[in-house]
């Protein structure tokens, strides 16, 4: 049910909210859930709704996309070397 309820704000922070409150809870999701896949979903109807050519990525559209998938990565691997951090 928490999962849920995430998710949901979280979609509403990206259709409604400014971009870099959208980045804080994918964050904040992605430390407090094992595997926040979801954020990678929400980011990529982000990218579809809002994404923009930008010329400094090579004319990408989806951009936060592929920041979402790297930050998640990463936040995995952290994760996993974190001594006190439980996987549920």
């Amino acid at each position: 049910m928490l999962r849920v309820l995430a998710i949901l704000i979280l979609l509403f922070s990206i259709i409604f909210m400014p971009f870099w409150l959208s980045i804080f809870l994918a964050l904040l999701g992605a430390f407090y859930f094992p595997f926040f896949l979801e954020a990678i979903f929400l980011f990529f109807i982000s990218d579809l709704l809002f994404g923009v050519k930008e010329t400094r990525f090579f004319n990408l559209v989806l951009i936060s996309l592929f920041i979402s998938i790297l930050i998640l990565i990463i936040i995995r691997l952290i994760k996993g070397k974190l001594k006190f951090y439980d996987e549920r």
